[in-house]
């Protein structure tokens, strides 16, 4: 993949020649479905090793394909692997689920997973992107470059199979990059772009609060 190498300054800045937000070529070594394997251990390698360097150095724009395919391809290796393990847990007899209901979850998981996880990027990157507008109001970059940063920071999903601790661990080092990748697309300070990523974690947090306090006083008092 030929790139364009540029002049970067500090977290958040903008460089010393290059405009802000005025080329579509990347300095970064991004994911691209024409050499699929390298690209995606790259890129996932530069995720976790240099977050700053490697969100300072996507393209702004050019297309919407090679982000969604990675998002994508990290939540169906998980929904795998998680699939996988069910299986195998109903088989040796761990836990309530057998072996059939196993098997039918798993494959429902790999028809509906890429379909609500693409719309879910495209959702929460909309929602990210009006709060980009109100809170940071750039001047050069627009709602695609949110989408690869939310396509991005879903490398995390790459350990949600992981039991019980996955979920909390991808959660957390997911919002951590949103938080770097919005700084640094957007060439803002690190308090706005976490105001930007905090607010909608917040609230869902909410959201998800509430209807397990729902759930739960409704089984109480069934039991009564």
């Amino acid at each position: 993949m030929q790139t364009e190498q540029q002049s970067y300054g500090e977290a958040g800045g903008t460089s010393g020649e290059a405009q802000p937000g005025a080329f579509i070529s990347s300095a970064t070594e991004e994911f691209t479905y024409a050499d699929p394997l390298p690209s995606f251990v790259g890129t996932v390698r530069d995720l976790v090793t240099r977050p700053v360097g490697f969100f300072r150095g996507i393209a702004r724009r050019g297309d919407y394909a090679n982000p969604l395919v990675f998002a994508l391809v990290c939540a169906v290796i998980s929904a795998v692997i998680g699939g996988f393990l069910g299986v195998l847990y109903a088989t040796v007899g761990i836990g309530d689920t057998t072996v059939g209901e196993a098997v039918g979850a798993f494959v429902a998981s790999m028809f509906f997973t890429p379909i609500i996880f693409a719309i879910a990027l495209f959702v929460g990157a909309g929602v990210l992107h009006l709060l980009v507008a109100l809170i940071i109001k750039p001047a050069d970059t627009g709602f695609e470059a949110t989408f690869r940063v939310v396509s991005y920071a879903n490398v995390t999903e790459l350990v949600t199979w992981v039991p019980i601790l996955g979920p909390l661990v991808a959660a957390v080092a997911s919002i951590a990059l949103a938080i770097v990748g919005v700084r640094e697309v957007h060439e803002t300070t690190t308090g706005k772009a976490a105001l930007v990523v905090l607010i909608p974690a917040a609230v869902g947090l909410l959201i998800v609060s509430f209807l397990i306090a729902l759930v739960g006083a409704a089984l109480f008092f069934a039991a009564q």
